[in-house]
Protein backbone atom coordinates (compact mmCIF):
# COMPACT_ATOMS: atom_id res chain seq x y z
CA UNK A 1 0.00 0.00 0.00
CA UNK A 2 1.31 3.66 -0.79
CA UNK A 3 0.30 6.46 1.07
CA UNK A 4 1.00 10.54 -0.31
CA UNK A 5 0.43 12.92 2.40
CA UNK A 6 1.02 16.56 1.33
CA UNK A 7 1.80 19.61 3.69
CA UNK A 8 2.64 22.85 3.35
CA UNK A 9 -0.43 24.86 2.48
CA UNK A 10 -2.08 27.74 3.76
CA UNK A 11 -3.12 31.53 3.39
CA UNK A 12 -0.82 33.65 1.71
CA UNK A 13 -0.74 37.28 0.19
CA UNK A 14 -0.43 38.17 -3.36
CA UNK A 15 3.39 37.84 -4.20
CA UNK A 16 4.02 35.72 -1.63
CA UNK A 17 5.05 31.79 -1.28
CA UNK A 18 4.74 28.90 0.05
CA UNK A 19 6.39 25.14 -0.74
CA UNK A 20 4.58 22.25 -0.30
CA UNK A 21 5.64 18.99 0.25
CA UNK A 22 4.93 15.20 -0.49
CA UNK A 23 5.97 12.61 1.79
CA UNK A 24 5.29 8.76 0.08
CA UNK A 25 5.36 5.97 2.16
CA UNK A 26 4.64 1.95 1.76
CA UNK A 27 6.10 -0.66 -0.80
CA UNK A 28 7.36 1.60 -3.41
CA UNK A 29 11.18 2.95 -2.84
CA UNK A 30 11.15 4.79 -6.45
CA UNK A 31 8.02 6.08 -8.85
CA UNK A 32 9.11 7.09 -12.48
CA UNK A 33 7.36 10.27 -12.10
CA UNK A 34 6.07 12.13 -9.36
CA UNK A 35 3.91 15.34 -9.89
CA UNK A 36 1.52 18.01 -8.74
CA UNK A 37 -2.09 18.82 -9.53
CA UNK A 38 -4.07 21.49 -8.86
CA UNK A 39 -8.45 21.45 -8.70
CA UNK A 40 -10.02 25.16 -8.33
CA UNK A 41 -13.62 25.35 -7.47
CA UNK A 42 -15.41 24.65 -10.46
CA UNK A 43 -12.75 23.70 -12.72
CA UNK A 44 -11.28 20.51 -13.50
CA UNK A 45 -7.87 18.92 -12.15
CA UNK A 46 -5.10 19.98 -13.95
CA UNK A 47 -0.95 19.21 -13.96
CA UNK A 48 1.20 21.79 -12.52
CA UNK A 49 4.40 20.51 -12.62
CA UNK A 50 6.01 16.79 -12.85
CA UNK A 51 9.84 15.17 -12.67
CA UNK A 52 10.69 12.01 -13.61
CA UNK A 53 13.23 9.71 -11.57
CA UNK A 54 15.78 10.78 -13.07
CA UNK A 55 15.07 14.62 -12.76
CA UNK A 56 13.48 15.96 -15.63
CA UNK A 57 10.82 18.36 -15.55
CA UNK A 58 7.84 20.24 -16.80
CA UNK A 59 5.41 22.49 -15.93
CA UNK A 60 1.97 24.66 -17.13
CA UNK A 61 3.05 27.89 -18.75
CA UNK A 62 0.96 29.29 -16.08
CA UNK A 63 3.34 28.60 -13.85
CA UNK A 64 6.60 28.41 -15.41
CA UNK A 65 9.57 31.09 -13.87
CA UNK A 66 7.29 30.92 -10.55
CA UNK A 67 7.11 27.37 -9.14
CA UNK A 68 9.69 25.13 -9.23
CA UNK A 69 9.36 21.09 -8.60
CA UNK A 70 12.00 19.11 -6.54
CA UNK A 71 12.20 15.57 -5.26
CA UNK A 72 14.57 13.95 -3.02
CA UNK A 73 14.64 10.43 -3.78
CA UNK A 74 16.52 8.57 -1.07
CA UNK A 75 13.59 10.50 1.49
CA UNK A 76 10.50 9.69 -0.82
CA UNK A 77 10.20 13.45 -1.07
CA UNK A 78 8.39 15.62 -3.37
CA UNK A 79 8.13 19.62 -3.49
CA UNK A 80 6.56 22.40 -5.01
CA UNK A 81 8.31 25.92 -4.34
CA UNK A 82 5.76 28.41 -5.19
CA UNK A 83 6.71 32.03 -5.36
CA UNK A 84 5.36 35.14 -7.11
CA UNK A 85 1.78 33.73 -5.79
CA UNK A 86 -1.54 35.09 -7.67
CA UNK A 87 -4.69 34.68 -6.63
CA UNK A 88 -5.34 32.46 -9.94
CA UNK A 89 -2.86 30.13 -8.12
CA UNK A 90 -5.73 29.40 -5.50
CA UNK A 91 -6.58 25.90 -5.54
CA UNK A 92 -6.32 22.11 -4.00
CA UNK A 93 -3.04 20.61 -4.67
CA UNK A 94 -2.48 17.24 -5.07
CA UNK A 95 0.43 14.89 -4.95
CA UNK A 96 0.39 12.56 -7.46
CA UNK A 97 2.92 9.70 -7.83
CA UNK A 98 3.24 6.74 -11.10
CA UNK A 99 4.97 3.40 -10.93
CA UNK A 100 4.30 1.86 -14.33
CA UNK A 101 0.99 1.88 -14.91
CA UNK A 102 -0.71 2.74 -11.50
CA UNK A 103 -1.14 6.14 -10.37
CA UNK A 104 -1.51 7.12 -6.21
CA UNK A 105 -3.00 10.45 -5.31
CA UNK A 106 -2.56 12.44 -2.33
CA UNK A 107 -5.61 13.81 -0.73
CA UNK A 108 -4.39 17.19 -1.63
CA UNK A 109 -3.79 20.82 0.14
CA UNK A 110 -5.50 23.80 0.16
CA UNK A 111 -3.77 27.14 -1.29
CA UNK A 112 -5.27 30.19 -0.81
CA UNK A 113 -3.60 33.56 -2.45
CA UNK A 114 -5.84 36.61 -1.66
CA UNK A 115 -5.37 39.79 -3.66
Amino acid sequence: QVQLVESGGGLVQAGGSLRLSCAASGSIFSFNVMGWYRQAPGKQRELVASITSGGTTTSADSVKGRFTISRDNGKRMLYLQMNSLKPEDTAVYYCRAQYHAIQYWGQGTQVTVSS
